[in-house]
């Protein structure tokens, strides 16, 4: 709170510092038009005076070009870089109008230098509160993708085993069931609000394990059977492993959603030149699977899949969709042997010598 208020204390004091500086300048104008007609006469010091009045305009002019509002800025800085040029008149008494205004532009440099560290200091605030906008805008898509990739499979699960559990089957197994993916879901969310309290990065949701739970609970949730193979030999890091544990269950998520209809599920992880290949075949589609507003779905993932060096190919096949992945599990010459993809080739390219 207290930060807010001095924030906005500062903003207001940044919106009125024209006013004071135009009062200044014009004052300056008036003492050097009063000695130029005469009305006012240099007394003993009026030069060391005039200097450092000359200086202290020459501040402000630097001040109120990095902090007062464009319009008020371009007002005030050039009425106080001209008093600031123009206060020699009052003790030097130039030759011809050509030698006053060759003087005046001579002192009016030192204004000209202010206004320039201004500006530039103005641009260096300007191009970071883009950057920590253009910061802050990344994380709430970043954390809005973790939400839509881990809660909306358990949330589809939800609603799946409550419609089944009201038309068929034990209804006291479907709410056990309902509860254990809410328990799923709300455990997701604390382990979000814990990245964001302790501003660290979100643990990997699953891993490689997980997938067959996944595949399980997808199978127990609906009437597709699911034909699950997994090379018990693959191994993938953390970081891999949990992207692949997002694509399954984005897939899954899909077919939910798009072939509540589908019978069978192929599903099949396998690893060979160093990449982890997931592939997803099912029958039964609706209508294709589309992103949903806000960037989140099948096109965030590919996104993010070839930000890792990898590709994403979701597309039609006869009476059905698949969903076909590869992920490097380490940079390699090998990688990628048939890529099509030139953002992949360009991304997991291996370094010239």
């Amino acid at each position: 709170m207290a930060v807010a208020v001095a924030g906005l204390s500062r903003r207001r004091l940044r919106a009125r510092l024209s006013t004071p500086v135009l009062l200044a300048a014009g004052v300056s104008v008036a003492v050097t038009l009063a000695h130029l007609t005469g009305v006012a006469t240099p007394a003993p010091g009026a030069d060391v005076l005039g200097m450092g009045e000359s200086v202290a305009l020459m501040v402000l002019v630097g001040l109120v070009t990095r902090y007062a509002p464009s319009r008020q800025a371009m007002v005030s800085a050039p009425a106080a870089g001209l008093a600031a040029a123009v206060w020699l008149l009052r003790v030097f008494a130039p030759a011809s109008p050509l030698e006053g205004l060759g003087v005046c532009a001579f002192w009016g440099t030192g204004a000209l230098l202010a206004a320039a560290v201004g500006g530039y200091l103005r641009l260096l605030d300007v191009r970071q509160e883009r950057a920590v906008a253009d910061t802050r805008m990344a994380l709430r898509l970043q954390l809005a993708r973790d939400l839509h990739d881990y809660l909306a499979h358990d949330i589809s699960e939800m609603v799946a085993h409550a419609q089944a559990g009201g038309v068929a089957g034990d209804p006291r197994q479907a709410l056990e069931r309902v509860e254990a993916a809410g328990q799923r879901a709300l455990s997701m969310l604390d382990r979000t609000l814990d990245m964001l309290h302790h501003d660290r990065p979100l643990a990997p949701g699953s891993d490689l394990g997980g997938i067959r739970e996944a595949a399980e609970r997808f199978a127990a949730a609906g009437p597709a059977r699911v034909d699950l193979r997994i090379d018990p030999a693959v191994t993938a890091p953390p970081e891999t492993a949990a992207l692949a544990y997002r694509i399954v269950i984005e897939g899954l998520t899909n077919i939910r959603r798009h072939a509540p209809r589908a019978g069978h599920v192929h599903l099949g992880l396998g690893a060979s030149s160093g990449v982890l290949e997931i592939t997803m075949t099912n029958d039964g589609v609706v209508r294709a699977p589309s992103a949903r507003r806000g960037g989140t779905g099948l096109a965030a993932l590919t996104s993010l899949v070839q930000a890792r060096g990898g590709e994403l190919v979701a597309r039609a096949v006869p009476e059905g969709w698949s969903l076909t992945a590869r992920l490097p599990l380490a940079q390699s010459p090998a990688w990628p042997p048939a890529s099509s993809s030139p953002t992949t080739r360009k991304a997991s390219a291996a370094p010239s010598a």
